[in-house]
């Protein structure tokens, strides 16, 4: 059997969540006793000075025996972020232009960062 048919045989069921530069792939797949697991993929794309890009990529491999405990676990750290700091993204840095926004702010300080003075001082 080729590679892709094995692939193809593997993935079960999959959803996709796109988040900014990153995007997050759920896959159930089958193990070889046709068992089924999950993967969590996080890709993030990352773009250099001259336009090219590529993608980092992290896979959580989640078996049934930990899916009770992880479900647990993360519904409980979800609600604890949620109740103390809201569902409001705070911080600059998830917003889709921050490095753009950034950089303007870095520009109009050095605009306004010069010493006022008086010729009469002089």
């Amino acid at each position: 059997m080729r590679d892709n048919e094995m692939l193809e045989k593997e993935e079960i069921f999959s959803k996709v969540l796109r988040a900014g530069r990153r995007t997050y792939f759920f896959d159930v797949r089958a193990t070889k006793a046709d068992d089924y697991y999950i993967t969590i993929t996080e890709s993030k794309k990352f773009t250099e000075d001259d336009g090219s890009f590529h993608f980092k990529k992290h896979k959580i491999y989640l078996y049934k025996e930990d899916f009770a405990a992880f479900k647990e676990i993360l519904n409980e750290m979800t609600d604890y972020v949620l109740s103390q700091k809201g569902e409001e993204v705070i911080s600059e840095r998830h917003q889709k232009d921050f490095k753009k926004e950034f950089q303007n702010e870095e520009v109009e300080e050095s605009r306004n960062s010069f010493t006022d003075i008086d010729f009469d001082d002089i």
